[in-house]
């Protein structure tokens, strides 16, 4: 969801979308009236790089220059924090063969360079299949086989903005079934990745947010995903844009907004699916457009609101992650509001916003402790040891230079036959993003 351009136009929306009956859930409205709950753990952060947004009316995408865009993240990237995570969207079912090519290589390309990627899988069907739910599950599994085996690709959101059905560009609600594929796709990702030992590619979906609770949605996916569902989403997606497409707090406040999106969602929504407390919250987009009437300065102020109160408040709701949408605008020129989303414009010129977010990205994320893990060999195999293995998702063996197993789980042990002076080394995914290699000779 990346278009209204007035808050006359949110509230159309919020309408349209709303479920009938009041919702009886009282959310948090006031960030000044919020507990701060201490001692989280430092957020996992990034940003969509440069992909196409989504959108009620389009204009001309003004092609992207890759090697500026990598330039542009190196910037981006804090010196010395976890890489960031790059959150790929659109990648449309509808697009068959020749769109997992070009994702392929796309995430060959970031992850090539270091950083971790998430993939936003689009329950867009092909002509003929709207509704074609099993289908789109096996397209799932696909995906999940082919780019879950590296181990920078972190996660998986399946579909997208279920919830709404105002534009099929932009949120899959349009489509028939869309819950029920939310729900089967989240299941069938989730099982694929653990059949196939993926263990740092974590699962889950989203739900944007105009300002209502969208009660019969998520009993809906309560009554759909029963106890399968519940143990298999590993995280909830939250798209929130105050200002744009959600209220600001009653006196104006970005902040104001943002609290009410996070404590709507932990409080009132998810527990209607059942998804308690142990589910974390992912801000998977959240963004202020410039353009027309929205001026450069205003979005540094609604970036300093919103981060910072999730920055705040992230123990209090339960939040992880932040993701900012976007990296660089699709097409300046366009009246458009939806094009300018970007910290730059489409000629890569910083807007004031970008050194702002280099700012707080480098505020927001932890200095990674050291990898307290240990490869002993044997003549029967390999083991991982020492205390820093909770922070390992998954570990790809590797004898004589040859690949011999993976490991996702305890024992954390491989049996194999080991020659003596035989090379090991063993890649281990870790839950901040960081790949290392630790060696060693049987």
């Amino acid at each position: 969801m990346r278009a209204a351009t007035t808050l006359g136009a949110t509230a159309a929306l919020a309408a349209a979308a709303a479920p009938a009956g009041a919702a009886t859930c009282r959310p948090d409205t006031s960030a000044a009236a919020v507990h701060v709950v201490a001692g989280a753990p430092a957020l996992r952060v990034g940003l969509n790089p440069a992909g196409f947004a989504g959108a009620f009316s389009q204009a001309p995408f003004v092609p992207e220059q890759p090697a500026r865009t990598m330039a542009a993240l190196r910037r981006l990237q804090p010196r010395g924090r976890p890489p960031l995570v790059l959150r790929l969207n659109r990648f449309f079912w509808s697009g068959g063969a020749a769109e997992i090519r070009s994702f392929a290589a796309l995430v060959a390309r970031y992850t090539g360079a270091g950083y971790a990627v998430e993939l936003q899988l689009r329950y867009h069907p092909p002509a003929g299949h709207d509704g074609d739910v099993a289908g789109f599950v096996r397209w799932v599994r696909q995906v999940v086989a082919r780019f879950g085996a590296n181990p920078r690709v972190v996660g998986v959101q399946v579909t997208n903005e279920a919830n709404l059905s105002i534009s099929p560009d932009s949120s899959d609600g349009i489509f028939r079934d869309a819950p029920k594929a939310l729900v089967q796709g989240v299941v069938a990702a989730h099982d694929e990745a653990r059949r196939r030992g993926y263990g740092q590619l974590a699962v889950g979906f989203n739900w944007a947010y105009l300002g209502g609770q969208d009660t019969a949605f998520w009993q809906q996916l309560g009554r759909l995903g029963g106890a399968a569902f519940r143990r298999d989403v590993d995280w909830v997606g939250l798209d929130a844009y105050p200002g744009t497409f959600s209220p600001l707090g009653p006196g104006g406040s970005y902040a104001d907004g943002m609290v009410a999106a996070m404590s709507t969602l932990r409080r009132c929504a998810m527990p209607l699916a059942g998804l308690g407390r142990r589910v974390p919250i992912r801000v998977e987009e959240n963004g202020w457009p410039t353009g027309a009437g929205r001026p450069d300065a205003e979005q540094v102020r609604a970036m300093d609101g919103m981060i910072g109160a999730v920055q705040r408040f992230r123990g209090t709701y339960g939040i992880t992650d932040y993701r900012w949408f976007d990296l660089r605008d699709h097409n300046s020129s366009s009246p458009g509001t939806e094009q300018h989303y970007g910290v730059l414009r489409d000629d890569y010129s910083p807007k004031p916003a970008f050194a702002r977010l280099r700012t707080w990205l480098a505020r927001l994320s932890g200095r990674p402790g050291p990898v307290r893990v240990a490869l002993a060999t044997s003549r029967r195999g390999v083991r991982l040891t020492g205390r820093g293995l909770r922070h390992v998702r998954r570990a790809d063996i590797r004898i004589g230079g040859r690949p011999a197993g993976r490991l996702d789980r305890a024992p954390w042990r491989l049996r194999a036959r080991i020659a003596a002076g035989a090379r090991v080394s063993a890649q281990l995914a870790l839950d901040d993003g960081r790949v290392v290699i630790l060696r060693a000779r049987g």
